[in-house]
């Protein structure tokens, strides 16, 4: 084969992982019973110690519907990691409804974190009209440098 069709193939190759790749740490889905978060932490899934963040989830209900927190009550609480069962929370940042890329309306909440390291936060929801979706609980992973 010849070098500039290998080095072609390489580069078109690199340049689609590095795609794929971005975008998968880009946002973070979870799912729980009938319902779906996309997880979000601005800037760039990079918070800073002692710099104010902000966290959002984008809800979807089966089939793709949004479920904006106006239709929820939800709480959010922010845990150290490793975390020990039983477990106090460190934070509990007041929710908002926030819009954020294409999403009006969703949970987010602007969260300090007060050192380096490894943190969880955990969304707790239930419907503030009963029986318009299950009650979930989801939690997210983030790592907080300097």
């Amino acid at each position: 084969m010849p070098y500039r069709v290998f080095f072609t193939k390489l580069l078109c190759g690199s340049m689609f992982l590095t795609l794929l790749m971005g975008s998968a740490i880009a946002h973070e889905v979870e799912v729980a019973g009938d319902v779906a978060g996309t997880w979000h932490i601005e800037p760039n899934h990079n918070p800073k110690a002692g710099i104010s963040a902000r966290a959002w989830i984008a809800l979807t209900r089966k089939g793709g519907g949004l479920l904006p927190l106006d239709q929820a009550k939800c709480q959010m609480a922010v845990y150290t990691k490793p975390r020990k069962p039983g477990a106090a929370p460190i934070l509990r940042p007041p929710l908002k409804a926030v819009s954020a890329e294409r999403y009006r309306g969703i949970p987010g909440a602007d969260i300090t974190f007060p050192n380096v390291g490894l943190y969880q936060l955990e969304l707790d929801c239930t419907p503030k009209t009963p029986g318009r979706f299950k009650p979930f609980q989801m939690q997210y992973d983030v790592t907080v440098t300097r």
